[in-house]
């Protein structure tokens, strides 16, 4: 592909627009009464968003035939990751002050930070293997069985943020929705790729003239 390397790093680019927004935010006072909470679920917005961004790649390739989108798809994990990383460490550096007991606490004792917590732990596994090496290490079975686990983070993030709002649920609804139509994707194309392969192997073999 020839623009590739053009692409992956225009979207290098884009995906650090957020931080900068948030940066200049803080900068100029432009990010509310309560900044911190702000800049918190601002980062776990994103963290989310750049998740099911990173679980559409496939089912885009396979609509549009343009395997060029996998070169993006580790990148765009990994900013995942960024993104929920810094969500996590502002709510433990800003909001608990390094509090390891109220964190633990909190941990075990409301619901959607329990998820949060559980969902940000199963993202390091996938972070930390992202490279060629590991794979090459893990094996290519044990690295693809290691990272399904992405779609349970999925479930775990939009679970999270649904519990988190409490009135208008309108954007978390938004998110599950997608969630669900990713998800639901890959269920049907991996139904019909088995039928076909059941029917082909049925099917009479070519006689010899």
């Amino acid at each position: 592909m020839k623009y590739a390397p053009y692409l992956k790093l225009a979207s290098f680019f884009v995906a650090l627009l957020p931080l900068t927004r948030l940066v200049y935010g803080a900068l100029t006072d432009g990010l509310g009464a309560n900044p911190i909470e702000y800049i918190t679920r601002d980062l776990g917005t994103w963290g989310l968003t750049f998740l099911l961004i990173t679980l559409s790649v496939t089912p885009l390739r396979l609509l549009t035939g343009w395997n060029g989108l996998l070169r993006l798809r580790r990148m765009l994990g990994l900013f995942a990751f960024f993104y929920v990383g810094l969500h996590f460490l502002s709510y433990v550096w800003w909001d608990q002050f390094f509090d390891w007991q109220a964190i633990w606490k909190d941990v075990m004792k409301r619901p959607f930070i329990t998820v949060g917590f559980a969902t940000f732990v199963l993202l390091i596994p996938l972070a930390a293997t992202s490279t060629n090496a590991m794979v090459k290490r893990l094996g290519a079975k044990q690295w693809l069985f290691l990272h399904r686990l992405v779609y349970i983070i999925g479930i775990g993030g939009v679970l999270h943020y649904w519990w988190l709002v409490k009135r208008d649920i309108t954007q978390p609804l938004i998110y599950a929705a997608i969630l669900a139509g990713l998800l639901g994707f890959r269920v049907v194309h991996r139904y019909a790729n088995e039928t076909a392969n059941k029917l082909d192997s049925h099917a009479p073999a070519p006689q010899r003239a």
